[in-house]
């Protein structure tokens, strides 16, 4: 048997025996062990995605770039198109499941996983309308994304939710580089102890993107989330949490919180999240002083 072949039946035999869940959980390890052994060539931490594309489609999986041609590139965004030969493509055919379903459900977070353990502010995406079979090629890409100016908007939105009586909290949705949601508390003017933050955030962009499923965005949060934001953001599907002050810290200033960190939420649920502490924390921190 060829290796190409050989490496279609091992898909099919993955893809027929394990949930999706489980192949993206086992191939973003994977794939994190793997930039943990190049890490000593990227001392600063602060890749550009030109880099990024070649180190993962050039080095990681072995690729010619000439398979996976540049159409777009500027300073902080790369775009592609794939028409390389792909096990999972040819798998997905023998199996009769959508390739939509599969790559978002088991390839999308897990090829985050790369990028973040390289640089969290490099972003992956891809097009779905543009996915082989339904399309000659994939479109995908990389941008980064400025994490300092989304949580400066949520600080905004936190300053603004202390004007008008609430509790001081903020909290932003982003995707493709782009805010698609801003928002604050109302729990206080609204009377319903629901409509933390991130709770408004994930509805807004909810309805902006027309759906349920935020694969691919990231929820910045002046505050860590509480379990019942961070559970939403997990019924969500976001791909990222990045907050600014933590729980803990914000218990020693006062505030009543749920004791249960978002990473601990994410790791008993059944979604695969990212959670980024530490975002501007001083100034996040300031906004619940006494």
């Amino acid at each position: 048997m060829s290796a190409e072949k050989s490496a279609i039946a091992r898909q099919v035999e993955k893809l027929r025996t394990r949930k999706l869940s489980e192949i993206e959980r086992s191939v973003a390890a994977k794939r994190r062990r793997w930039v943990e052994g190049v890490a000593s060539r990227f001392t600063d931490r602060r890749s550009t995605p030109r880099q990024a594309y070649e180190l993962f489609m050039g080095e990681y999986l072995g690729l010619n770039l000439d398979n996976v041609p540049i159409v777009q590139e500027s300073t902080d965004r790369i775009v592609w198109r794939s028409v390389n030969a792909c096990p999972t493509l040819d798998a997905c055919a023998e199996l009769e499941l959508d390739t939509r379903a599969v790559c978002r459900g088991a390839y999308e977070k897990s090829t985050q996983a790369f990028f973040s353990a390289l640089d969290p502010t490099l972003r992956f995406h891809r097009c779905y309308d543009e996915i082989r079979p339904h399309a000659p090629h994939c479109l995908e890409w990389i941008v980064r994304l400025d994490f300092e100016a989304m949580m400066r908007v949520a600080i905004e939105e936190a300053q603004q939710s202390r004007a008008e009586g609430n509790k001081g909290y903020g909290a932003v949705v982003a995707f493709d580089g782009e805010i698609v949601s801003r928002a604050h508390d109302t729990a206080v003017i609204e009377h319903d102890p629901s409509l933390h933050a991130e709770v408004n955030a994930i509805r807004q962009a909810c309805r902006v993107c027309g759906d349920a499923n935020l694969s691919g965005a990231v929820l910045f949060s002046t505050c860590e989330p509480c379990p019942m934001c961070s559970s939403l953001a997990v019924w969500a599907n976001v791909t990222t949490i990045v907050f600014g002050a933590s729980i803990e810290e914000t218990l020693a200033q006062g505030k009543d919180r749920i004791t249960i960190p978002a990473e601990e939420v994410v790791a008993r649920s059944p979604t695969m999240i990212e959670v980024i502490g530490g975002a501007l924390s001083d100034e996040c921190l300031s906004l619940y002083q006494r």
